[in-house]
């Protein structure tokens, strides 16, 4: 007897009794990236002047942060330059109620949601493990472990539906984050739960040094989208305005009860992964000149003035806003932090846990035996005292 002869045994159905749950067709995303800027599209002037200016307060955020890290005020630090229009667009879209989910790389994403720039930047620089109140914000926690925050995402999202609370989560990950379990988990449970989660997965082309070609033979991100029963939206990333009307209509998707969306945004990493990496090792000066040509700032700016929306007195008052900001993070940041050893056990849980209450005691321990010890100095006196 074989094992489909087993009494109660899964017989899969034969065609044509097999139909599909879901239509696959309107899951589908475009054949090419979905654009607004330079297709002569009516958008709001408003809107754009917004972005405009999130976009060059962006750019100026990632030149400060990095010159920063040469000069060891962070420990490292991940630039988003070329992918602002996402960073930008993915906290404009949503409302105060709702929770923004970032990856290490999304600290633009938590300055433009409001939060102070240094805040973002305190987990980089090693004073915190979260330099911020996540729900001052409604900002979760950076995440460094690749895609592991996109679970929490949805939880958070299935969590409000139940409470009836009108909130949407928007969680962003790299393309290499697709690559992690967290992501299969986190997509198929939304999906199942119709939770009002959205999806960033911004593309910038290389997951540290591995290209896309190497992490999937898919047509594209978007398209995993439909082994998991959401749509699956594909949008140039470098186009601020298209990128905020993708997002928005799948927030006002989730937000209205249709459930998750996937959102690939097809960018680029201009900078290294990080001021660790040497990208000149695994990519050509002719690919990235070949993306300084569809940077995301001069996309907007070109837009905006054929509309005639930009001129001198615009740019300067962006210019001047971007300045202003570098200004307060640099003063901020060439602060020495004041550092407590014993905030790591601090916000672990809500009650402190006998393990974490033995390991606080122990750091306490050793930092009075630390405190007790007589200097160097004071220690060859007292040698060359009792010598005599």
């Amino acid at each position: 007897m074989t094992v489909l002869e087993q009494p109660g045994a899964y017989r899969p159905s034969p065609p044509p009794a097999w139909r599909p749950r879901t239509d696959p067709v309107p899951l589908l995303p475009d054949a090419e990236p979905y654009r607004l800027l330079g297709t002569g599209a009516e958008l709001d002037p408003e809107l754009l002047g917004t972005l405009y200016r999130q976009l060059v307060k962006g750019r100026r955020y990632n030149r400060q942060a990095t010159a920063l890290t040469r000069q060891g005020r962070l420990a490292v630090y991940p630039s988003s330059t070329g992918q602002e229009a996402c960073e930008v667009a993915a906290a404009l879209v949503l409302e105060e109620r709702d929770w923004l989910f970032p990856s290490y790389r999304d600290t633009l994403a938590a300055v433009a949601r409001g939060m102070e720039p240094a805040e973002a930047l305190g987990l980089l620089r090693g004073d915190w493990h979260t330099g911020y109140d996540p729900y001052e914000h409604r900002v979760a926690p950076l995440s460094t472990p690749l895609a592991t925050h996109l679970p929490h995402a949805v939880g958070l999202a299935h969590a409000a539906r139940l409470k009836g609370d009108d909130v949407v989560a928007l969680a962003m990950v790299g393309d290499g984050g697709t690559s992690e379990g967290d992501f299969h988990e986190a997509l198929n449970f939304a999906a199942v739960w119709r939770t009002p989660t959205v999806f960033l997965v911004q593309n910038n082309g290389f997951a540290i040094s591995v290209p896309l070609a190497r992490q999937t033979a898919a047509p594209s991100l978007a398209h995993k989208a439909v082994g998991y029963g959401m749509p699956g939206r594909l949008v140039d990333g470098n186009d601020a305005a298209a990128v905020h009307r993708v997002l928005s209509e799948a927030v006002e998707r989730a937000r209205a009860g249709g459930g998750p969306t996937l959102v690939e945004a097809v960018t680029y990493r201009i900078d290294a992964h990080t001021n660790a990496d040497d990208a000149t090792r695994y990519r050509g000066e002719d690919e990235v000149a070949a993306w300084l040509e569809h940077d995301p700032v001069a996309l907007l700016e070109r837009e905006m003035t054929e509309r005639g929306l930009l001129d001198d007195a615009v740019r300067e008052r962006a210019r001047e806003e971007a300045e202003e900001m570098a200004a307060r993070l640099r003063d901020r940041m060439n602060q020495d932090a004041v550092l407590a050893p014993a905030d790591l056990f601090d916000h672990v849980y809500a009650e402190k846990t006998a393990q974490l209450r033995e390991q606080a005691a122990q750091l306490r321990a050793e930092l009075e035996a630390e405190n007790a010890e007589p200097e160097a100095g004071d220690r060859d006196g007292q040698a060359k005292g009792d010598a005599r």
